[in-house]
């Protein structure tokens, strides 16, 4: 199993690479867009520094791989030498294949290659992070930052995300910057998209009932899930009321407040949406069959 696992980690790891190589070689290098990354400082530096893009984009991924490992360790290297491997060489390969599609065949209005240049990078960068991979890149900078000074890897990724931004705004104005952003928002929601994809989306009922014990007697027997009883106290009647908290799926929660309230019409019923819910009393119960 173990040994499974770390097969579809490597494979993970390629693929969301190559997707955010292909990302940059279609969309981002074709139509300059500002967006994060090395392929987004290449881009803001190309007025200055007159250089292949591609050969641009391989010498700074090289050359932060190598300073990560002077100054984060062998640690890092080794977990971030796959990514290293694969985006430079992805991004030379999709660059080749490019050229053998019909000239303007990728040029489009800027915010529509921003948008999907986001999308593509987002959904690789997210695979990467499924596994808990680094992409290298301009993640090492963040975190020298982060190991080096009181900042945390959250504030750290920021400020070299608003550095790039402000790189671009000096060198090309206003307008490419805002769009470089909109690319930075719409690769941030797919990568929240894609580590939560395949996982079990869920609600989180806590119910107040004076006769809690038909409710979880109901939700144990009937509705087939685990429950949890936590001790309550009112904060204006100081009295004791047991608080009922159960985990059930989206289309069971229909269910669930209509025949609590058949047993209880005044139940008080806090619901809270749940991204990922592991373990019996939640993968199993009666109602799952249906």
């Amino acid at each position: 199993m173990k040994e499974k696992n770390k097969w579809i980690s490597f494979i993970f790891i390629i693929i969301g690479n190559l997707l955010v190589a292909a990302s940059v070689s279609f969309f981002i290098l074709p139509n300059d867009i500002l967006t994060g990354g090395v392929a987004g400082v290449v881009v803001a530096l190309s007025p200055l520094i007159h250089m292949d893009s591609v050969l641009m984009i391989n010498i700074i991924t090289y050359a932060l791989f190598i300073l990560g490992a002077i100054l984060l360790g062998k640690g890092f290297a080794l977990r971030t030498l796959l990514s290293t491997l694969v985006y430079p060489l992805g991004v030379s390969i999709f660059s080749y294949i490019y050229n053998y599609f019909p000239e303007g065949t990728f040029i489009m209005e800027p915010y529509l290659a921003s948008i999907y240049s986001g999308l593509i990078s987002g959904v690789g960068l997210g695979l990467c992070f499924r596994v808990n991979a680094s992409t290298g890149g301009m993640d090492i900078p963040a975190l020298i930052l982060h190991k080096y000074t009181p900042l945390s890897s959250g504030d750290s990724v920021a400020i070299v995300d608003v550095l790039t931004i402000l790189l671009g705004l000096m060198i090309h104005g206003l307008q490419p910057a805002l769009i470089g952003i909109l690319s930075v928002f719409t690769s941030s929601a797919a990568i929240n998209r894609t580590i939560l994809l395949g996982t079990q989306k869920a609600i989180n009922c806590m119910v107040i009932s004076n006769k809690w014990i038909e409710v979880r007697d109901y939700l144990v027997n009937q509705l087939g899930r685990g429950v949890t009883i936590l001790d309550g106290i009112g904060g204006y009647s100081q009295e004791y009321h047991p608080v009922i908290m159960c985990v059930i799926k989206q289309k069971h929660l229909s269910i669930l407040e209509s025949n609590i309230k058949k047993i209880d019409p005044s139940a008080f019923i806090i619901v809270n949406n749940v991204n990922e819910v592991h373990g019996e009393g939640f993968t199993y119960g009666y109602y799952d069959e249906e």
